[in-house]
Order: C-alpha cells, then structure tokens, then sequence
C-alpha cells in the first residue's frame, strides 16, 4: 500500500490506529490490545484531540475495519481477542515517520515544535531537522500535509489525510474561534521546555490510565474464566 488512493478512514478508525501505535511504544507489556484496552486508549481525556466517547460497538466496528483495510491484525490470544496495527509495513513507513502521523492521528493539526515536544515517547528524533524530514516524506506520500500559515500564527501546523483532504477553510475558522493566533500561542511557543514537561505528565497520566485498564480488564478475563 503506498499511498492514500488505497484507504480512507472515518475519525473513529483514525482515533484507534493512532491508540494502537501508541501503545506498542508506550506500553508494551500490554500490547497487542484487546477490545476494551483499545476502548480505554480511543477515550482518553489526555493527549487526544477531540476527546471522544466511542461506544464498545464504534471501536470493534474500527478494529475490524483498519484489518480489512490492511492496517490491523487479530492475535488470537489465550483469553481474550486481541489487536495490533500493521501500518508499519502497509504504509511503508519509518519509525519516525510513523510516529508523527500517530501524534497528527491522536492530537490533529499540530506545529512540528508541538510534534517534537509530544514525541519523545514514541520516538526519539535526532533533532528538529530529523522531524522536519519524516514529515516532508509523509507529505510526499500524501499522508500529510502543511497547512497554510493563518494570519498572525508563527509557524505553521501539520495535519494527516488518512481521513481524506483536509478543508483548508474550516479548520482556520476553528482556530479563529479557539483563538489559535500567535498572541494566544505565544507563552507555549516561548517555552519550549514547559510544553514538553507538561507533554511528558499528560503521557504519564496517560499511561498509568491505560495500565490501569488493562489490569482490570485481565482480572475481568480472570473471573470469567473462573467461573465458566
């Protein structure tokens, strides 16, 4: 599969491909995910952008859709059916560049100094020529894409197109309306050790919520073994 011609994903789908490469990095000890881990990841509260409320039914609908569409595989496990991604080799991708489209794919359109900051525990990138470089190649492939400057913004944001082009004139109307112009990103912009550390405690949390689910998920799968 070597570029978007072949797939188009719907937000839940995008939302749960982003989950489980996050998660292979992560939290490994708890990947491949089964149903409900993937439930957890899709409806976090930190480091999702929108935060979403899939249904139970919405994220198996998105497990079995991203395996029809090559980027998903089941693994039969001993209690539980479980899922990991097969982006990697379907898209062709390094890990670097895997690792920005899961970040676009988890957070929408983001700077490449936001990208940077929120990467470190998916990828360590050599440096910001290093990111700049995985996503000019993504873009090359059509898997993503620079958005143009909106007034008053310093740098520029970078967004996916596994969900299909992206509208140019919307999505600067909702910055406006969130007030994303530079005067409003300024102090994050400034403090570029801030944005990480506040980056590296949402991951934090993040992880310690998909650990938690996890376990309770296996002392679930536990249970009904025992009483079947």
């Amino acid at each position: 599969m070597s570029d978007t011609h072949d797939l188009r994903l719907d937000a839940a789908e995008a939302r749960v491909l982003g989950c489980l490469v996050e998660k292979e990095a992560t939290t490994p000890e708890q990947y491949p995910l089964t149903e409900n881990a993937a439930l957890q990841a899709a409806n976090q509260k930190t480091s999702r952008e929108p935060v979403m409320a899939l249904e139970p039914g919405e994220v198996a609908r998105s497990l079995r859709g991203l395996e029809a569409k090559g980027l998903a595989r089941r693994v039969d496990g001993a209690r539980a059916l479980r899922f990991e991604h097969t982006a990697t080799r379907a898209l062709e991708l390094t890990r670097g560049q895997l690792a920005a489209l899961a970040l676009l794919l988890l957070r929408g359109p983001q700077t490449a100094g936001e990208l940077l900051a929120r990467s470190e525990r998916l990828h360590r990138y050599a440096d910001a020529d290093d990111l700049a470089h995985a996503l000019e190649r993504l873009a090359a492939r059509g898997f993503a894409v620079a958005l143009p400057r909106a007034p008053g913004q310093r740098e520029g944001r970078w967004a996916h197109l596994l969900c299909g082009p992206v509208d140019f004139t919307a999505m600067a109307l909702d910055a406006a309306a969130r007030g994303e112009s530079e005067p409003a990103r300024a102090s994050a912009s400034r403090d570029d050790h801030a944005l990480a550390r506040i980056t590296a405690l949402e991951e934090h949390i993040a992880e310690l919520d998909a650990r938690l689910a996890a376990v309770e998920a296996r002392l679930a799968e536990r249970n009904g073994g025992t009483t079947s």
